[in-house]
């Protein structure tokens, strides 16, 4: 019995990952997409910047998205990866699963998406995707004209992005605090949220106050409790890239994996999609980069399948 070798395994069955098999099946190519694990927007109710699919919920999307794949000729395995390797042939990929087995393919899409690291705050993670959010084109709207506030922090990349929303949440509501927290304002920072009305209430935040299921509050070390209905926070974005970094791909200076315009990383055959190189993505974003990385992935194959004659060269 010959083995079975898919042209593409998907890695993830996010928005990139669903987006790049559905173009791969409709290019009739043999696709699996293995999308185990849960998805990064999971604790939201709604997505929003999707053009015609505007509040519907995250796990709808990928619901539909997968039946489409399933359409068109697409595997969907509920597993995940453990590892990827170079197979022997050196021309295919042995992709390990968590549950047990193997798949071979001829290239591989991984699109795992990221881990937003939290800031060490009680009560940040409980209301996380709910009143606890980090990205102001996805929930301000949500909570526009209400009492706001965005949480600074000590990371670089994080307080950098703390900052910006201080910066930028004010466009939803006039009634938004800045908690520097352990973030060190320069008096130019502080001059600059003023310009934008913002207040700055210094001290260290201790615990975001929880009553009957949702946020009522900032409490800091010193006792004083600021009521607010939603709060912003930048947090450390984690690429889950254990499978490329077993294939050997190379990651840059922060810690994301190299890639091109296409997706393509530094492993030949291997291409990445979605928040996994781009923590910016979202979740349109995030489609768009599968279509692109898929139909550059097709053509990799086409041309390895018309080779140049020898009497040609």
């Amino acid at each position: 019995m010959t083995e079975q070798i898919y042209d593409t395994v998907v890695i993830g069955g996010g928005a990139a990952g669903l987006s790049a098999a559905l173009v791969l099946g409709r290019a009739m190519r043999r696709v699996a997409v293995v999308r185990g694990g849960a998805a990064r927007n999971a604790p939201a109710q709604h997505m929003h910047g999707y053009l015609s699919r505007e509040g519907m919920p995250p796990h709808e999307l990928l619901t539909l998205g997968a039946a489409e794949v399933a359409d068109y000729g697409g595997e969907l395995l509920d597993d995940e990866v453990s590892s990827a390797e170079k197979a022997a042939d050196g021309r295919t990929f042995t992709v390990r699963l968590v549950k047990g087995g193997e798949l071979r393919a001829r290239r591989l899409l991984v699109a795992t998406g990221l881990r937003d690291v939290l800031p060490e705050i009680a009560g940040a993670a409980e209301r996380w995707g709910h009143e606890v959010l980090h990205c102001p084109y996805c929930h301000a709207y949500e909570v526009r004209d209400q009492r706001l506030a965005v949480i600074g922090g000590t990371e670089p990349g994080a307080l950098a992005r703390a900052f910006h929303l201080g910066v930028l949440v004010p466009q939803w509501s006039q009634d938004t605090m800045f908690f520097p927290h352990t973030m060190l304002l320069s008096a130019e920072q502080r001059a600059r949220l003023a310009g934008r009305g913002v207040i700055v209430v210094d001290g260290e935040v201790v615990r975001f106050v929880i009553t009957d299921d949702r946020l009522r509050g900032v409490e800091l070390a010193d006792g004083r409790i600021i009521e607010r209905d939603a709060v912003f926070v930048g947090p450390t974005f984690v690429p889950n890239a254990a499978v490329l970094e077993s294939l050997g791909a190379t990651f840059d200076a922060a810690g994301w994996p190299v890639t091109d315009p296409s997706g393509q990383t530094t492993v030949a055959g291997v291409w990445a999609a979605g928040n996994v190189n781009n923590p910016g993505a979202q979740v349109i974003t995030a489609a768009g980069a599968g279509s692109t990385a898929a139909i550059a992935l097709n053509a990799s194959l086409a041309e390895e399948d018309s080779p140049v004659p020898a009497a040609s060269m």
